[in-house]
């Protein structure tokens, strides 16, 4: 028997599975690791899959999976309780991620199509990529519970990301000219030729009317707009400001957000609701509640705390704006993103730090600085990438490589757009810190940490230089901090933590951090864990990773203490590193 549920208008009546082939389906989708959903998630898609085939999909409401699936008894209001809309949600954005990651070769397609909770079924065609979306069009989604996506999720976003920007590029390549209207001046409205993001944030509402609820509701309004501002990636505008029609009116800008908020104070107690919406199409991208005491002596404090968390969670590197876009790229890069496609392709770059995907993400920022030559970020991240030549060791077989000079350069123009640009001021950090110059180094770094310490990509580095200086427990706090409020792939940082469990002398703790990062393209990942072997007496293992290092970067473990020496800088702990390396098997030459 054939089961025609809401198909696409695509696909022949013929051409539908079976009960058995659906059945087939969801047992590989639950059983997968990709399919990442709360057990509340995969017991509602296993009964209205269940319902469906056996012919009872007009019995799928709200009402019957409330009560049947959550177990709520029969006062369930749909229209005050939004609990199977939100779990409806979950699974749709769960199903997409699955097909995006583990499915793509699936006999079977199962979604569960917007404004209702019937799924529909179809066999995967040569091209379904164009169906599957990364976010979720329902709206109101409340995204209280929102889970970071996993970090093989993670991998495979940033892959699509980067072959679908390999392509773009290829495509561009011969472009030269710059477009006019993209270096509008600044004065007149928001510098959005890059293709960045755009932020609208309106004037959150107050909801109560009581004492001073307007004032709590405008100064709200006030913070977060400050504290977003500090991101450079996006584009921040006022809702009642021209630049804001300005730049929604600009087809050739990049995605277009809003930013709503509501508040409630009562009986000392403040609720700041926020949501962000996508405006190209309506969708609720991201929600959630803030709830404070309110007290009138901290209450400048209580908003800048809001106004931080709202900022980190959307527009930092890996946050939720970020995500979308990526999610967005990935599908189908529009023509005016190029210079805001490297910078999201960077941070691809960052989750496994390969020197293969770090030459395809320098080669578009190359491109992005010629045809944007004034946006800092751009400038900034190029800086990097030649940082991480010369730190990572990517081009051992060129002695004569100016990766240092090249990346002190780029840092160097960058500030100069734009002083307060934090991803400028931390290449200058790093470009400073492996010239030798520590002090100016984390001179720069504690300025950028001042101007934005919600930037944790930013605060993690800052603290890492920190440790690695000496300073080795502020620093390695501050590490720790920035992994707890980053949503992104953690691996770098992992490393960072298992250098600094290293120095504390707790080698078991960090074996266990130094494989969680599994950085296993880059050759410094494997001279930490080489190291960190060696006190624990593995010798087996050891070897190992001594014979990558032979076979991937001979030229590193020729000129280990030297390469010791560049990264830390006090003697006693460098002193610790190469114990370790020597009881590895590595042969260091004499004090």
């Amino acid at each position: 028997m054939v089961f025609v549920v809401q198909a696409s208008t695509s696909v022949e009546p013929q051409a539908l599975p079976t009960g058995a082939e659906i059945r087939a389906q969801l047992d590989r989708i639950r059983s997968s690791a990709e399919f990442d959903a709360p057990e509340r998630a995969r017991r509602f898609l296993t009964y209205v899959v269940e319902e469906t085939i056996i012919g009872r999909a007009d019995r799928i409401k709200a009402y019957s999976i409330a009560t049947e699936v959550f177990g709520r008894d029969s006062s369930f209001d749909a229209q005050t309780d939004p609990a199977v809309r939100i779990e409806a949600g979950r699974i749709r954005r769960a199903l997409e991620l699955y097909y995006l990651v583990a499915g793509q070769e699936d006999p079977v397609i199962v979604t569960i199509p917007k404004g209702g909770y019937v799924p529909a079924f179809r066999y995967n065609h040569p091209e379904p990529r164009g169906e599957i979306q990364l976010l979720s069009q329902e709206k109101p989604i409340d995204h209280t519970g929102w889970r970071a996506p996993s970090t093989r999720l993670w991998l495979a976003l940033f892959a699509a990301l980067g072959l679908a920007i390999v392509l773009f590029s290829m495509d561009r390549i011969s472009r030269q000219s710059v477009d006019q209207e993209n270096a509008v001046s600044r004065t007149t409205h928001p510098q959005v030729g890059p293709g960045l993001p755009i932020l609208l944030v309106e004037p959150f509402e107050d909801l109560s009317g009581a004492p001073n609820s307007q004032t709590i509701a405008r100064g709200l309004t006030d913070e977060v707009i400050s504290q977003i501002s500090k991101f450079k990636e996006i584009v921040v505008v006022t809702g009642q400001t021209p630049a804001a029609s300005a730049a929604s009116a600009r087809g050739n800008a990049g995605s277009l957000y809003a930013l709503e908020g509501r508040v409630r104070v009562d009986d000392q107690k403040l609720r700041m609701s926020a949501r962000l919406l996508n405006r190209t199409d309506g969708s609720v991208v991201w929600a959630n509640n803030y709830d404070k005491v309110l007290k009138v002596t901290d209450l400048l404090e209580l908003e800048a705390d809001i106004a931080r968390a709202v900022a980190t969670t959307l527009a930092q590197p890996y946050g939720i704006i970020f995500q979308a876009d990526a999610a967005h790229m990935a599908r189908s890069p529009p023509d005016d993103w190029e210079a805001y496609a490297c910078t999201l392709a960077y941070y691809g770059y960052r989750a496994n730090l390969s020197p293969q995907t770090h030459t395809s993400v320098q080669s578009c920022l190359k491109r992005a600085v010629e045809r944007y030559p004034n946006y800092a970020t751009a400038w900034a991240l190029l800086s990097l990438t030649y940082l991480d030549e010369f730190r990572f060791r990517y081009r051992l077989d060129s002695p004569s490589s100016p990766s240092l000079d090249l990346a002190t350069e780029s840092a160097r123009r960058a500030t100069e757009l734009d002083p307060q640009n934090v991803r400028a001021l931390q290449a200058q950090m790093l470009a400073y810190f492996f010239r030798g110059d520590i002090d100016t180094a984390l001179h720069v770094g504690a300025r950028a940490f001042a101007i934005n310490p919600n930037d944790t990509e930013l605060s993690g580095e800052y603290g890492f230089r920190l440790a690695l200086s000496g300073q080795w427990t502020t620093g390695c706090k501050l590490v720790t901090e920035a992994v707890s409020r980053n949503p992104g792939p953690l691996g770098y940082f992992e490393a960072a933590l298992a250098v600094c469990a290293y120095i504390s002398k707790d080698y078991a703790t960090a074996e266990r951090l130094a494989r969680l990062a599994d950085l296993r393209a880059n050759p410094i990942y494997h001279v930490i864990l080489l190291a960190i072997l060696g006190k624990l007496g593995r010798t087996d293992d050891a070897a190992i990773e001594r014979q990558w290092l032979e076979s991937n970067a001979p030229m590193l473990l020729k000129n280990i203490r030297q390469e010791v020496s560049l990264r830390v800088f006090r003697p006693e702990d460098q002193h610790q590193f190469i114990e370790g390396l020597r009881k590895a098997g590595v042969a260091v030459p004499g004090e």
